[in-house]
């Protein structure tokens, strides 16, 4: 059976390494080929910690060439087409057809869409946006500071909260805090909906650092000249720098290829199916109902595998989807906390707060070194 794997991030990295480890690269049953346009893997939070001083670059990439997984092959190539009927995509490195084709592509991040974010401010989402503000903060002298979401729906919920907290720590440590104010605006009621134990939490940090809330609106524009964030109640906040969370969309090559519905590919939310036959979809690029965080992608993955094995080996039972994952969240001051949420389709999410702590601190270092050594090592 040839499994091609559109896009290497949590879901395809797991995908790849679950049917590496169950199949163990034998000629008669599964061969694996990941593609992603990328030559190296960035966990989502690394690239904060890049951003605010506490690694380098190069601490942080996992390079796809060190992946050694049996039956499973790397190739790293722009994906130009796909033909969902056929399960055969077109790529610059030529011509792939598939028996089970997955996409996890991801989401692309267009900070064009904003009017002026490219122009007078930044964006911290991409690898590349959060590894230039490194620079960028460690020249900056103070001001006010406006921490935004620009457009829905976007990546890692919990991010813009956690800026905000670990600029606050940074602007401190560097002693500009006291003539620096700092802002968030988010397009949600709270931070982290699923949890009210975690917004509370939040909520409460945010006032006793004195980082000003601004819910359920969004940043249409910004104004280079004047210095202005433009929200979507036509209100105004002044800003020396602006963090941005960029529009999100489905890949264009996603969108022609007529897997995409009102913008996402829909899935069967317990099997993560496609309207096409064999054809899996898995994190950000779908509209499975969770949020559009790398845990989540992993679990549907662990999901799309435990299908094909059962294929291959002609077993029943299944697993089915059950919406459940673990997100950290950085609160400053070296802790952190875990939300553990579940969400099952037709039913309220809900999360429980774990923290925060400087243990849960040290857990969510061993998330990031237990992934990293299971899907890059052999």
């Amino acid at each position: 059976m040839r499994v091609l794997v559109l896009g290497a991030g949590f879901g395809g990295l797991e995908l790849s390494t679950r049917l590496a480890e169950e199949f163990g690269g034998g000629p008669d049953e599964v061969e694996v080929t990941l593609i992603d346009r990328n030559d190296s893997f960035v966990f989502g939070f690394a690239k904060l910690d890049v951003m605010f001083g506490r690694a380098q670059p190069e601490d942080v990439r996992y390079y796809y060439r060190d992946i050694v997984k049996p039956g499973v092959r790397f190739v790293q190539t722009a994906v130009r087409a796909i033909d969902p009927t056929s399960r055969q995509v077109r790529t610059d490195a030529g011509t792939f057809d598939a028996d089970v084709l997955v996409v996890a592509l991801g989401a692309d991040l267009h900070p064009e869409a904003t009017p002026g974010l490219l122009e007078a401010g930044h964006e911290f989402y991409s690898v590349a946006g959060a590894f230039a503000l490194r620079d960028v903060l460690s020249s900056f002298d103070g001001g006010n500071v406006v921490v935004a979401v620009t457009s829905t729906p976007f990546k890692c919920p919990p991010a813009p909260s956690e800026t905000a907290l670990l600029i606050n720590d940074y602007l401190t440590a560097r002693g500009l805090r006291e003539r620096s104010t700092i802002s968030l605006v988010m397009p949600l009621s709270v931070p982290i909906p699923p949890s009210p134990d975690a917004s509370n939490a939040l909520l409460e940090a945010f006032a006793a650092r004195g980082i000003a809330w601004y819910p359920e609106r969004l940043v249409r524009s910004l104004d280079g000249e004047r210095r202005v964030a433009v929200l979507s109640d036509d209100t105004e906040l002044p800003y020396e720098l602006f963090l941005g969370v960029p529009a999100h969309r489905v890949p264009t090559v996603v969108a022609e290829s007529g897997l995409a519905v009102d913008g996402w590919i829909p899935v069967n939310p317990l099997t993560l199916e496609t309207e096409y036959a064999d054809v899996y979809a898995v994190g950000d690029v779908t509209s499975v109902g969770t949020p559009k965080a790398g845990v989540f992608a992993e679990g549907q993955a662990g999901v799309v595998a435990e299908r094909i094995i059962a294929r291959v080996r002609g077993t029943a039972g299944v697993t089915e989807y059950d919406g459940r994952g673990t997100c950290y969240l950085e609160f400053g001051h070296d802790q952190v906390a875990k939300v553990e949420v579940m969400f099952v389709s037709g039913q309220k999410p809900n999360g429980a707060l774990l923290g925060p702590s400087s243990e849960l601190a040290a857990d969510k270092v061993h998330f990031g070194a237990s992934r990293g050594q299971r899907w890059f090592r052999s």
